[in-house]
């Protein structure tokens, strides 16, 4: 695994494209969105890529023949002390998949699935056509403001996705539900790349089981609808909560991949 220079990663672009499942992740660090880092087989003519994005995930895809990109594959996936924070990791091709699971036959490397779900505009508005909206004085929907973006913690939060506030003011979207003056739950845009905007929600612990992250989702959805866009989701099978949101607001579950939980050092 060679790391390739950020001027270069158009290299990688024409492949990743042609790739048939949900790949904007890797596309915000190949288009600068955020700050990524790329690994190649060869500088020269790369066949075989290793995308990780800042937020955690990572993505291989390519041709398998390298032996030597194998031996250095092999190796960090193994080696949890070159990473400084647990990945995610999801493959193209499925073989790629068969040497993964050779390679990971302890315990250290747990696989799960990741969904990737088509958005259906009628179930969205069949779903939402009666649904209440928030707005009386204890709890109102705005669109997601600097003082909000640079407030929000937990663990899927707007400032992990952007490099900034202002970028994402100024190439991003996200509604965000107000109670008792504190934003509580907000929905944004992840990855916004093209026409399609990628949804990312963060409820606040003591304000779940409201339908708070429904709300804020309907808004943004709404307003890619309102803007020609067309709205993403995917998540882990294994997130409950993310999974039957998603079905409630009008997604549908297309395509189901492995996806490799690797652990950091510490």
């Amino acid at each position: 695994m060679i790391r390739l220079n950020v001027e270069d990663y158009f290299k990688v672009s024409e492949p990743l494209h042609q790739l048939p499942i949900n790949t904007l992740f890797a596309q915000a660090v190949i288009n600068g969105q955020v700050h990524g880092s790329v690994f190649v087989d060869d500088i020269l003519e790369p066949s075989a890529f290793y995308v990780v994005h800042p937020q955690g995930m990572s993505l291989l895809f390519g041709q398998t023949g390298d032996l030597l990109f194998h031996q250095k594959l092999r190796d960090y996936l193994l080696g949890s002390q070159s990473r400084t924070k647990q990945e995610w990791l999801q493959v193209y091709p499925d073989i790629w998949n068969d040497y993964i699971r050779q390679w990971t036959a302890s315990d250290l490397i747990l696989e799960d699935s990741r969904v990737n779900f088509t958005f259906s505009r009628q179930k969205f508005e069949a779903a939402t056509s009666h649904s209440r909206s928030y707005s009386d004085q204890t709890a109102i929907i705005i669109p997601t403001t600097k003082e909000i973006f640079l407030g929000l913690d937990g663990r899927v939060i707007p400032k992990d996705y952007w490099k900034d506030a202002e970028q994402f003011l100024a190439a991003g979207a996200g509604y965000s539900l107000i109670e008792n003056g504190a934003a509580v739950s907000t929905a944004f845009s992840a990855y916004f790349i093209g026409n399609q905007l990628e949804i990312g929600i963060e409820t606040a612990e003591d304000a779940r089981g409201k339908g708070y992250a429904f709300q804020v989702s309907r808004a943004l959805i709404s307003y890619c609808l309102k803007n020609g866009l067309e709205p993403v989701w995917s998540c882990r099978r294994e997130n409950e909560a993310s999974y039957l949101l998603a079905k409630k607001l009008g997604f549908i579950p297309s395509l189901s991949i492995p996806y490799y939980r690797l652990p950091s050092c510490s």
